[in-house]
């Protein structure tokens, strides 16, 4: 592949832009973003300047981004035989980068906010004034840890467990009502 832009598809266009737009409201630069899409989409390794000439973004831009999806596990520099620069994939297994950002998250937000929680409550231990705080402190820690543990769980699953879990989605709800309203009529008979 020469060092020329990649001539994008009109919906390539369109999802590396909402990409792009969706990772600004993640809180992830919108190149950072639009770099992970067309990798994600490409169907050969691509090397930094052609990512920087395909997007019409800085060569600098382009570096400190694909930083960046490296630390976080989303892309891999390659060699291409035959080049010295180095190119770079995205995983394209969707589940796989979907778990990757899903730690990745809870990293860097719900472990930060579940030691703040923990040290605030235990700070409050002991102490008579405050009670309402504490009482939502001591329910917020308990939510996080809660989350915290059902991802655990879920992690441990193999992936096609978790797709079929998935694929549930409202019979989950159903089977409760179900079960709720089979116990209510247990209980009045």
């Amino acid at each position: 592949m020469s060092a020329d832009a990649k001539q994008l598809a009109p919906v390539e266009e369109r999802f590396i832009l909402h990409w792009g737009e969706m990772g600004t409201r993640w809180g992830i630069n919108r190149t950072v973003a639009q770099i992970h899409a067309l990798l994600f989409l490409a169907a050969e390794p691509m090397n930094a300047e052609q990512i920087a000439k395909t997007l019409s973004v800085a060569r600098s831009n382009v570096s400190t981004s694909l930083r960046e999806l490296q630390s976080w596990g989303l892309v891999r520099s390659v060699h291409v035989l035959g080049d010295r620069r180095a190119h770079f994939e995205s995983m394209k297994d969707v589940w796989e980068m979907f778990w990757l950002i899903l730690e990745e998250r809870k990293r860097r937000e719900i472990d930060p906010t579940l030691n703040v929680l923990r040290e605030c409550v235990s700070e409050l231990e002991g102490q008579s004034d405050g009670e309402g705080a504490k009482r939502r402190l001591k329910d917020m820690l308990e939510f996080f840890e809660m989350v915290s543990a059902m991802y655990e769980e879920a992690q441990k699953l193999p992936t096609g467990a978790v797709r079929s879990i998935v694929r549930l989605r409202g019979r989950v709800s159903q089977l409760i009502e179900f079960a709720s309203s089979a116990e209510l009529r247990r209980k009045g008979a």
